[in-house]
């Protein structure tokens, strides 16, 4: 008999019990005689039957699998997120369902309800949410759903955990004009990404606050290393800024790239500064300042949420969490200031 012909009514009848029981023996019920249970087993495994996991859902109504449906898995900070979330996972046995719809609304509408009977919930990370009936749309209400990162005006229907990334923005940009730079150039995320729009907001709040002398300048990019570089390259037709502060590490790390290329000396002649920390913001030269995510412990607490609301014997606690980040100053603004 081939092994993908095998069905539980093969073990049933291999083992001489009812389908009812092979079921309970598989899932782990306890009103299953423990010599029972080994028969069924044992015939399981030499037969290399394997439950579909549509038709083991049905029956423990659970299927261990947790869907992640994010906008990119390219890049560091997605990297370092889903590291976050896989280590939470494997310590509860879970197994993850991962999607990406690289920015794309109607793709992510498919990808969301792609998911529907394959997972017990959902961990999303979506610029969409905040349209009006959005997930509504694309979701059952009663599937439990974590959002990362993700505006949601007016509903407290799904727990949001994010990153006080306005918060953020403020203190790198009073950390830069409180090394005297004046002239500071803020590299921006993509327009349509929530994070974006807030560090973008603080950056611009801080530099209002300074008073007259404070000279701001907006540039954009993608959030990725080449949008950085082009940024960098496009300072360097003009007069050089006294600081640069991009919306993401990854865009200042293509920025870095481009300045050196030319020969401009940072600190020295541009300071330069990120926002995430991912892992290569300390390895570059020079270290670079920026403000620390903690982005795995942010996957990590999401996973965790999520989890707490599929088992209903879990407290689960409600309501969104905020994120502070923490301003981790490298010699890309103070020289000499160190790796922490």
């Amino acid at each position: 008999m081939a092994k993908n012909s095998i069905t539980i009514k093969d073990v049933a009848r291999e083992a001489k019990v009812s389908v009812a029981t092979v079921s309970r023996a598989l899932n782990g019920h306890d009103n299953v005689a423990e010599a029972v249970r080994k028969a069924v087993l044992e015939v399981a495994d030499r037969l290399r039957y394997s439950p579909h996991a549509a038709a083991r859902s049905l029956s423990s109504r659970h299927t261990q699998t947790i869907g992640v449906v994010l906008p990119d898995l390219y890049g560091e900070f997605f990297s370092e997120l889903i590291r976050g979330i896989d280590g939470v996972a494997r310590a509860r046995r879970q197994h993850l369902l991962v999607s990406s719809y690289h920015g794309d609304q109607e793709e992510q509408g498919r990808a969301l309800r792609a998911m529907r009977g394959r997972v017990d919930g959902l961990l999303v990370l979506s610029p969409y949410a905040e349209h009006p009936g959005f997930l509504t749309e694309n979701l059952p209400q009663s599937l439990p759903t974590v959002l990362i990162n993700t505006h949601l005006p007016d509903d407290d229907h799904y727990p949001v955990l994010s990153i006080d990334d306005h918060a953020g923005a403020i203190a790198m940009t009073e950390h830069l004009l409180g090394q005297g730079h004046r002239r500071i150039v803020f590299i921006a995320g993509p327009e349509l990404n929530f994070d974006a729009r807030e560090r973008l907001r603080g950056f611009q709040d801080a530099m209002a606050a300074h008073g007259a002398d404070a000279r701001a300048r907006v540039l954009y990019g993608d959030f990725d290393e080449a949008s950085g570089y082009r940024a960098g390259q496009q300072l360097l037709q003009g007069e050089l800024p006294d600081a640069v502060f991009a919306a993401n590490d990854m865009m200042a790390l293509g920025c870095l790239y481009a300045l050196t290329q030319a020969g401009v000396q940072v600190p020295g002649q541009v300071a330069l500064a990120g926002f995430d920390d991912i892992p290569l913001a300390r390895f570059v030269h020079p270290g670079l300042t920026t403000m620390r995510v903690s982005i795995a412990e942010l996957g990590a607490q999401a996973m965790g949420r999520l989890l707490g609301l599929i088992d209903p014997a879990g407290a689960a606690p409600q309501g969104s969490v905020t994120l502070k980040p923490t301003l981790i100053v490298r010699d890309s603004t103070v020289a000499g200031a160190g790796q922490a």
